[in-house]
């Protein structure tokens, strides 16, 4: 049995010897190692032997089984070390190569305006106030002079959720609970930027949701020109040292005297051109001295403080400001549109 133990070794390795793949190595392994292999069947028939003979044979056996796994270990080792350099060499990456750009966003037209006009106005010593935009009917209508029934109202058709709640129309309800907040001191110096909501049919220059921007300041001694200075300001800095400003009279029931204001065109300069249908002149705001009655109601005599408020739409601005013909531009996501803002 031990020479018998000793040849099935000469073979086995012999066998290995000459193995090219990774397939014959498993197919010499289970041929000599396996269940059903010439070494297992050999230590089956030990137990004929004799008590001497049983430990020698069991030695040899073992150091038969030891040999041919250790070839099989050091070949199975080579394969497994040639797959991964293989695998290695198929994944190599070429550092030099210049990697791919990754999509950048961009800051939302709307919001880069928003942004812009703030910072304007932050620099002028004003604050940012915000309120919800489900409003009550006291403070989007009322508060601001005006009443139930009063005629003013259908100049702004509303989203009632019920009698006494709404989608806020504009933005000035932030104003009226500044005021309240703030208990007859003063200044009060706000914008209000937020989303408003109007019944109305969207097209190329009107949608039903859209963001204004309202201004507030009370104190003593504030006047028109007061009003016509900030606003000047405002417009140079956001639209060019040239620019200049016209009022018109007006008519908005929570101030008075109101006054629509015209910027100089930004695409002529004022000389006339298709945008400004050739007068040289934009609309881009309403503005006004508060209302007395607005300032009683919030708990300001009228007699000793004064104000002006003045309101804008950022989408008009920034339609005005980017040249865009289309307010619905600035809803419907289209990538097209918006990558053009990467850089600006």
């Amino acid at each position: 049995m031990k020479e018998r133990l000793l040849s099935l070794k000469e073979e086995a390795l012999s066998e290995l010897s000459q193995v090219e793949n990774q397939q014959q190595l498993n197919d010499l392994r289970i041929k000599y190692l396996g269940k059903k292999g010439p070494l297992t069947e050999i230590l089956r028939g030990m137990g004929a032997l004799s008590a001497e003979e049983r430990p020698i044979i069991g030695q040899v056996a073992n150091e038969v089984r030891g040999a041919i796994e250790e070839v099989i270990e050091a070949k199975q080792a080579d394969y497994n070390a040639a797959e991964t350099n293989a695998r290695l060499a198929a994944e190599t990456i070429d550092v030099t190569l210049p990697g791919r750009p990754a999509a950048r966003g961009a800051v939302h037209p709307i919001s880069k305006v928003i942004q812009e006009i703030e910072d304007i106005f932050v620099g002028m010593g004003y604050t940012v106030a915000e309120g919800p935009e489900v409003e009550q009917d006291y403070y989007n209508f009322e508060a601001l002079n005006l009443p139930k029934n009063h005629p003013a109202r259908d100049m702004q058709d509303s989203f009632y959720v019920t009698d006494e709640i709404l989608m806020r129309t504009h933005t000035s309800p932030v104003q009226v609970r500044t005021m309240e907040k703030m208990k007859g001191e003063v200044p009060v110096k706000i914008i209000c930027p937020g989303r408003v909501y109007r019944r109305d049919d969207d097209d190329a220059t009107h949608s039903h949701m859209f963001t204004q921007i309202e201004g507030l300041v009370i104190d003593k001694g504030i006047r028109m020109s007061d009003l016509k200075g900030t606003l000047l300001q405002f417009v140079q800095e956001l639209f060019g040292k040239n620019t200049q400003i016209r009022m018109r009279p007006s008519f908005f029931p929570f101030t008075e005297p109101s006054a629509e204001v015209d910027v100089t065109c930004a695409m002529c300069g004022g000389q006339g051109c298709r945008v400004c249908k050739h007068t040289g002149w934009l609309e881009i705001l309403g503005s006004g001295m508060v209302h007395p009655r607005v300032l009683e109601m919030a708990g300001y005599d009228p007699e000793v403080y004064s104000g002006f408020a003045f309101g804008l739409g950022v989408e008009r601005v920034a339609m005005l400001k980017y040249d865009i013909e289309d307010i619905r531009h600035f809803y419907t996501n289209d990538l097209r549109f918006l990558k053009q803002f990467v850089h600006l």
